[in-house]
Order: structure tokens, then C-alpha cells, then sequence
């Protein structure tokens, strides 16, 4: 694989970039990270968005910028030299009509020295990134973890260096944009339904994934997962290397379990009893992480120990506490149905579920047989509580419902009639965007809540 090949794109975008006229859109982490960087390009920048400057959460570090700042209703796009699209903005956006637009993946894609690794997928893709890098600091290799997790890859951009490498966990939001971003590894971990209210139909949200691997080269890696038929699928569609890892059934594979022994290129590398986390899609996670920094030249002895010491992922299954011999789970990232069956999975029952936030025009019967079984109380919360009452009593009537409104009920409940040996599980199979500013902020008001009961 090559160390680095953007050094003439950097230069040419760099004197590109000059004082022309750039517009980011959207206020967020990322389009702040995306206005520094084209700043420190020479170019004239103006940020806008849907609220008014004094709303946003950054409305203090665009006045240090001294950056100019438009609402979005009267930025017009095509009035700019470029207009760098922040991943939480849809292109339909009226600001985007007529204009030269990148997506801020795009935008730094150029300026990263080192080499990437590149995870997608539709679940899975936090965990499998913060276990990369994990590895990867073990193994004392260098390597920043960024992307949609913590640190934009426009923020990343000073800090990456020839011989280095960049974790970037990757939404279909940053992907549907790219025409040169390319991972040297590029992984897809699964496709489930997931954000159809911004990609519509389940074909254009699993075209946007692909660009993942179909942008790479013969001189790249493609890991996909043989056990998910429609990621498997995805190889006619890369030129890259495909290799594949499969937790579900023995096989050729370059990771495969057998016996309970996982195993990379034949060699074993650890019992599956061995992973501290919970949950049969995180044997998944490791095996896809263990693919990757294989494929980076980690020795085989390095990966393990370092899955053995692996802490988790805050927001991912997280024990929070256990109080009057109910325990408490945060699994505020399980923001698809998907995600949520996974979260139920992982336990044997006796649970108090919260389900509920903003609703994503997901399907959620398929949660229903797993509820009937394992649910002592649905507690639903929040926008879309009403749609999942009413698709799962579609399939389950009778299902032991609790309308909540809000988290801070739904703990009070749990707490108060859970019994010994029960758990409350927060793995609300919606957006967090009703009640809360994001994932992360649900979970952290979760877990408050619980340490703060008596």
C-alpha cells in the first residue's frame, strides 16, 4: 500500500482555495472544523445555518474566527467559489442549488497524510473504530481515530503525518459526497434500514455506503462480512482486494470462528469467550478489527491482547450500574431497529426497554417477537412513540406498553417497580434529535439519571 498519494492534490487545492469565496454549511462540529480548515487555505469564509448564529453551539468560536454568518435561507450557494456540505445537511438543501459543492470528508480527503482505514456499515462502525485505534496504540503504530466519531477529518488534517495512520468511522452522510476520497482498507460491516427519512429508499442509502469500496483500487483492501448477504454482494462493485470475515459460518474466510476460536489466516487468535463485550454482532466488530489491523501489519499477538483489554464504547451496551440488583444499560447509539435487536439479544430477559426519540421512517416490527419474549415493560418515550405502539401491536397485541414521555420517567419506572435480577436498557431504536442534542447527550442525561437514583 502507498504511505501517501495526495501530495500534488495538496499543493494544487492549496493554491486553489486562496481567496476565493467558501460557504459551509451547517454549524456543526464538523462545518466549524471544515471553516478553520479552508481559513487556514487563504480563503474568505462564510458559515451559515438552519438557526440563527446566537442558537448554534458555536456561536462564540465563529466570532472568534471573525468569519462571516448567514442563515441559511439567505446564503445562496452558487454565489460562492465552493460550498463544503456538512454531513447532517441534506444535498436537496435549497442552499446547494446551482452551487460547486463537497462534502467536508471530501474536503480534507486531500490533505491527510498517511494511510486510512476506512469503516462503514449500518451498525457496529463506532465500536469497530474505537477498537482499531485501540489496537493500533497497543501495537504502538501511529494512528489518530476520527471521522464521524469524536474528531472530523477536516480537524484531523494538521495532525496526520507520512507513516501514519487515520481511523475514520464513516457515515452514509459523508460518503453519498466523495469522488477522490479512497481508504487503502475499507470496511463494510452490515446493511440494515437506517436513515430513509434523509436517503428515502434503502437503494440509495446502500449506494451511499458502497462508495466506501467503490472508489478504492486494485492497490486497496475491501473487508467485507460474508454472513450479511447484501454487504457480501458489495464485492462486484470495488476493484479493490475483497477479503472477508464471517462470524456466522465456517469458511474460507480471512477471519472465521470455529469451535469458539477465532481465527485470522488460519492462525488462532483468541476464544470468543475471551471478548469483554456482550452480544454476538461485537464477535463481529472484533473480527472486522482484527481483519483491518492484520491488513496493517499488527502482529497477531498484539491484536489479541489488545481485545482482551478492550473497555467498550461509551453510549454501546455500557453498564452503568447495578442498584437493588436491577442493572442499568446505556445503549443510547442503538439509534435503528437493527441496532436495538442486537441490544436485546445480548440479554437472556427480564427487561424494562425504552424505546422512542425521533423517528427515522423505520419499520419496528421486527422488534416485536423479541419484546414479547424478553420484555417485562416497553417504556416508549418521545416524537415517535405512538408509530412504535402502533407497528408492534400490529404483530404482538398485547405487548406490555408504558407511555413515558420522557427518559426521566422511564428511570423512575424502571427503578421503581424493575425487580431483582432485571434490567433497564436504554436502546431507543430512534434518533435522539426530539429531546436531545444528540446520541451521546441522551446517553449522558441516562446515566445522570441513574446515578442519581437512591
Amino acid at each position: 500500500m502507498r504511505a501517501h498519494y495526495f501530495e500534488v492534490a495538496v499543493t494544487e487545492t492549496v493554491v486553489e482555495l486562496v481567496g476565493k469565496q467558501i460557504l459551509v454549511v451547517g454549524l456543526g462540529k464538523s462545518g466549524l472544523a471544515a471553516a478553520r480548515l479552508a481559513l487556514r487555505m487563504g480563503a474568505q469564509v462564510t458559515v451559515c445555518d438552519e438557526k440563527p448564529l446566537a442558537e448554534t453551539r458555536f456561536a462564540a468560536e465563529v466570532a472568534e474566527l471573525g468569519v462571516s454568518y448567514l442563515p441559511q435561507g439567505k446564503a445562496v450557494g452558487a454565489s460562492f467559489d465552493l460550498v463544503i456540505q456538512s454531513p447532517g445537511v441534506p444535498l436537496e438543501a435549497k442552499v446547494f442549488a446551482g452551487a460547486k459543492v463537497t462534502g467536508e470528508l471530501e474536503f480534507a480527503a486531500p490533505l491527510l497524510y498517511g494511510r486510512t482505514i476506512g469503516i462503514t456499515g449500518s451498525n457496529g462502525k463506532t465500536t469497530t473504530t474505537a477498537l482499531i485505534g485501540h489496537i493500533l496504540k497497543h501495537a504502538q503504530v501511529p494512528a489518530q481515530v476520527g471521522g464521524n466519531i469524536g474528531t472530523p477529518p477536516t480537524a484531523m488534517v494538521a495532525d496526520s503525518r507520512v507513516g501514519q495512520w487515520n481511523v475514520l468511522e464513516l457515515s452514509s452522510f459523508q460518503l453519498e459526497t466523495i469522488q477522490s476520497f479512497r481508504a487503502d482498507i475499507g470496511l463494510i460491516l452490515n446493511l440494515t434500514p437506517d436513515h430513509l427519512d434523509r436517503h428515502h429508499t434503502m437503494e440509495r442509502y446502500v449506494d451511499a455506503k458502497a462508495r466506501l469500496i467503490e472508489l478504492q483500487t486494485r492497490a486497496n483492501v475491501a473487508v467485507l462480512n460474508a454472513g450479511d448477504p447484501l454487504t457480501a454482494g458489495l464485492a462486484k462493485r470495488t476493484r479493490a482486494q475483497v477479503v472477508y470475515f464471517n462470524a456466522k459460518e465456517p469458511g474460507p474466510w480471512m477471519v472465521a470462528e470455529k469451535d469458539g476460536v477465532i481465527s485470522v489466516d488460519e492462525q488462532a487468535l483468541l476464544p470468543v469467550a475471551a471478548i469483554p463485550l456482550r452480544g454476538q454482532h461485537n464477535v463481529e466488530n472484533v473480527m472486522a478489527a482484527a481483519a483491518a489491523t492484520w491488513l496493517a501489519n499488527v502482529a497477531l499477538d498484539d491484536i489479541e491482547a489488545a481485545i482482551r483489554t478492550f473497555p467498550g464504547v461509551e453510549h454501546r451496551l455500557e453498564f452503568v450500574r447495578e442498584l437493588a440488583e436491577i442493572r442499568y444499560y446505556n445503549d443510547s447509539k442503538a439509534t435503528n431497529v437493527d441496532a436495538t435487536e442486537k441490544a436485546l439479544d445480548a440479554f437472556e430477559g427480564g427487561l424494562w426497554v425504552i424505546l422512542g426519540g425521533k423517528d427515522k421512517q423505520s419499520d419496528y416490527r421486527g422488534l416485536a417477537g423479541r419484546l414479547r419474549r424478553k420484555a417485562r415493560r416497553i417504556l416508549l418515550i418521545g416524537m415517535a412513540a405512538e408509530i412504535i405502539r402502533r407497528q408492534l401491536e400490529e404483530v404482538e397485541p398485547g405487548l406490555p406498553f408504558l407511555d413515558c414521555g420522557t427518559l426521566e420517567e422511564a428511570v423512575r419506572v424502571g427503578h421503581a417497580e424493575g425487580q431483582s435480577g432485571d434490567t433497564v436498557l436504554l436502546a431507543p431504536a430512534c434518533a435522539s434529535f426530539d429531546q436531545f442534542q444528540s446520541y451521546e447527550h441522551r446517553g449522558r442525561v441516562f446515566k445522570e439519571l441513574v446515578q442519581n437514583l437512591e
